[in-house]
C-alpha cells in the first residue's frame, strides 16, 4: 500500500519518480481500510529535504501511512517558506487533541545547547509526556532521541572534542528484537554530531536497551519499551549527498571539518559517495511500521490507554 501526502506536496513528485507509492486524498478515501497516522515533528531547517528523506522511508512499506506535519507552535523557520510551512504543517497546539499510531521527532542543529536553553524546550517538554497519551509509537532521531531520552531518563548528551562524520559500522547487538528483523550483524550508518550518549549512563537507566552500537562512536539505537519510544542518535534517513552537502558547505564557509570518515571512496572528497546503508534505513523503518501495526488499538481512541 502506499503512502498518503498531499498531492502538491514536493515528496509527492519526487517519490513518485523514485517509484515509492505516493495516494491522493481522493484514492485514500475510496480504500476501505484504516491507514496508519504517522506524524512528523519536523524540527530540521531543511523541512522538505526531511520530509522526502522520511516519507521515502516510511512510504517503503505494503501499509497505507498517513503522514501529517506537524511543527512547533511559536518557533519559526527561516530555512523553508512561510507558504509551504503554512500549507503542509500545523502547530503543536491544534493537533494536541489527536491520537497518532506514530510519532518522527527530527533532530534539531542546536547540539551545542544546554537542553533547557532551547527556546521551545518548555514546549517539547510538552509534546514527550503528551505522546504518552496520544502516540501509540515513537521514534526520536539524533537530537530529537537525546531529548526524549534525557527527559524521560535524565540521560545526558556530552559534548564531543572532535565532530563525529561520516559513516561508521555499527554492530547488532540484540538481534532477536523485531526492529532489527533482517538485520546483519553489522551495518554502516551516517553519522553527523558534536554530542554523544554514554552507554555507561544508558545502562544505568531502568529499562532501557541499546540495539545498535559502535566502537568508535558509541551508542546509535536505544529501545524504551516502558514510554513506547525508539532513540537513534544517527541518520540512517540521510541521502546519499547529505553529508557531502554538509562537508561542501562547512568547507565554504571556512568552517574547520575533516573529510567525513568512510564516506567518499578512497576518502576523496572529488569522487561520488556511495550509499551502503540504504537497505538497512528501509529495514528499521519497516519493521517499525510493522510492529505499529500490529499493536496499535484498531479504534484509535484506544491509544495512549
Amino acid at each position: 500500500m502506499p503512502i498518503k501526502i498531499p498531492s502538491d506536496l514536493p515528496a509527492f513528485d519526487v517519490l513518485n519518480k523514485e517509484g515509492v507509492m505516493v495516494m491522493s486524498e481522493d484514492q485514500a478515501m475510496r480504500q476501505d481500510i484504516r491507514p496508519l497516522r504517522i506524524g512528523l515533528l519536523n524540527l530540521m531547517p531543511k523541512k522538505i529535504q526531511t520530509e522526502n528523506q522520511f516519507a521515502r522511508l516510511i512510504g517503503a512499506t505494503p501499509l497505507q501511512i498517513e503522514l501529517s506535519l506537524i511543527r512547533m507552535t511559536e518557533h519559526q523557520t527561516k530555512t523553508t517558506a512561510a507558504e509551504h510551512m503554512s500549507e503542509f504543517y500545523l502547530p503543536f497546539q491544534e493537533v494536541k487533541d489527536q491520537k497518532f499510531d506514530g510519532l518522527i521527532i527530527t533532530g534539531a542543529p542546536i547540539e551545542h545547547l544546554e537542553f533547557c536553553d532551547v527556546t521551545y524546550w518548555d514546549e517539547i517538554s510538552e509534546i514527550f509526556d503528551w505522546t504518552q497519551t496520544n502516540v501509540h509509537s515513537t521514534f526520536g532521531v539524533c537530537w530529537g532521541g537525546m531529548a526524549m531520552i534525557n527527559h524521560f531518563h535524565g540521560v545526558r548528551k556530552h559534548m564531543l572534542d572532535a565532530k563525529a562524520f561520516g559513516c561508521f559500522r555499527h554492530r547488532n547487538l540484540n538481534p532477536a528484537s523485531p526492529f532489527l528483523r533482517g538485520f546483519s550483524d553489522d551495518c554502516v550508518i551516517p553519522v553527523s554530531r558534536w554530542t554523544e550518549m554514554k552507554q555507561v549512563e544508558i545502562d544505568a537507566a531502568q529499562g532501557l536497551t541499546t540495539l545498535l552500537g559502535s566502537d568508535d562512536v558509541g551508542p546509535c539505537l536505544v529501545e524504551d519499551p516502558s514510554h513506547r519510544a525508539l532513540y537513534i542518535f544517527n541518520h540512517f534517513e540521510y541521502d546519499s549527498d547529505t553529508l557531502k552537502q554538509e562537508y561542501d558547505r562547512d568547507v565554504a564557509n571556512d568552517t574547520p571539518i575533516n573529510v567525513p570518515i568512510n564516506y567518499y571512496p578512497d576518502d576523496d572528497p572529488s569522487k561520488t559517495p556511495q550509499n551502503r546503508w540504504r537497505s538497512h534505513a528501509h529495514l528499521l523503518y519497516g519493521n517499525w511500521i510493522n510492529e505499529i501495526y500490529q499493536t496499535t488499538p484498531f479504534d484509535m481512541s484506544e491509544i495512549g490507554r
